[in-house]
């Protein structure tokens, strides 16, 4: 009994962590679809200065690692994932910057673990039972009520989350391959020291801008609110067991509905609440129906 009471404080400590960094990256997302819907910044530029700026608050992070840090067998592996990673905060941006409120961007970005599974299955050779295939299919039903193809068709803005989705599922995969013999500190550090060099190269093709004053002082609050997110989900894992806090991720969806509605004054209407709740319900079910599990869980999130 003693133990159960020592051990749920920290529990309680994960989960609120984990919704304070669903939260701040609602902030973030906000500030990014300001930068380049509404004050016109190329996605391309914005994905550099965030992330740059993010990676200044994580030198001593790298400085910690040091050279020894990048020591792999597999470098090759490690830079597709990154470029991997990039393209799809490059696919993530632009969905911002075509207009997309940002619950609908990452709605359609959440459905990435379910593009995971199937990755898994034909590029790894794992065996996915029955109740995951289950949940993708609520996640994919979730995904055309949003989309709604039998409409319009699919605009182009409505790619870019399914693009970034789909790329980050790709990414996880090669991750996956990689926690096999590589420490998770040696993945993150590549992740930290290419992601920004990579980012730029795309801002440099597109056409490389300085932001104006304005623009600045928001993509310093946005890559401090990813900085901070960040850290975020580093405590509320260390705190409690992914399995415990891994459905209080899936919260960042209505917490961008908060902030949506908050700053912008938007919200879902009609039907796109079924397709929402469909997205959280293929998530729900596959987390409620592998809770029995002993191995640790292979269901990979994309940063949202």
């Amino acid at each position: 009994m003693n133990q159960t009471t020592l051990r749920l404080p920290r529990k309680l400590q994960g989960a609120a962590f984990m919704v304070l960094a669903g939260m701040a990256f609602a902030a973030a997302n906000a500030v990014t679809w300001t930068v380049t819907y509404k004050m016109g910044l190329r996605a391309q530029s914005d994905a550099f200065w965030q992330y740059a700026i993010a990676l200044v608050f994580s030198l001593p992070f790298i400085w910690k690692q040091g050279i020894a840090g990048l020591a792999t067998r597999h470098p090759l592996l490690h830079i597709l994932r990154v470029v991997l990673s990039a393209l799809g905060v490059l696919a993530f941006t632009k969905a911002f910057a075509s207009g997309l409120p940002t619950w609908h961007v990452v709605a359609l970005v959440m459905t990435s673990p379910f593009f995971v599974m199937i990755g898994a299955v034909i590029f790894l050779r794992e065996k996915v039972a029955p109740n995951r295939w289950i949940a993708a299919g609520i996640g994919f039903a979730g995904a055309m009520v949003l989309l709604r193809p039998w409409e319009d068709g699919l605009p182009v803005a409505m790619l870019y989350p399914i693009g970034a989705a789909l790329l980050w599922a790709a990414a996880s995969l090669i991750t996956k391959r990689l926690t096999r013999e590589e420490s998770q500190n040696s993945i993150t550090l590549w992740l930290l020291v290419l992601l920004t060099p990579i980012n730029g190269v795309f801002s440099l093709q597109a056409g490389f801008e300085l932001p104006t004053a304005a623009m600045f002082g928001l993509l310093l609050l946005g890559g401090v609110l990813i900085f901070a997110a960040q850290h975020l989900l580093t405590l509320s894992y260390a705190a409690a067991d992914a399995a415990f806090v891994q459905p209080f991720d899936d919260l960042k969806l209505l917490s961008n509905i908060f902030v949506s509605w908050l700053v912008f004054g938007d919200i879902p209407a009609g039907s796109y609440w079924l397709g929402i709740a469909l997205i959280l319900a293929g998530s729900a079910y596959l987390l409620w129906s592998e809770r029995e599990r002993t191995t640790a869980p292979d269901r990979t999130t994309a940063p949202a």
